[in-house]
């Protein structure tokens, strides 16, 4: 057997820390647990973690009544 293909990856939960193995066994990766992921869910839906980009140019900008 490689030993490339026996090592076990090991990685962080983002919310708690606890080491998961990155595996089909793992069902919640890269979390160790549902109540993890739904801890890190709630704080995406709470707009507590976003991912930076341009602003938003809506409507309410002014840019739908150009003269």
């Amino acid at each position: 057997m490689n030993n490339e293909t026996s090592k076990v990856t090991k990685v962080k939960c983002p919310t708690c820390q606890a080491k998961v193995t990155w595996s089909s066994t793992s069902p919640f990766r890269p979390f160790c647990s549902k109540q993890c992921q739904m801890i890190d869910f709630g704080e995406w839906a709470d707009e507590e973690k976003a991912i930076p980009g341009a602003p938003d140019m809506s409507d309410s900008d002014g840019w739908s009544n150009a003269e």
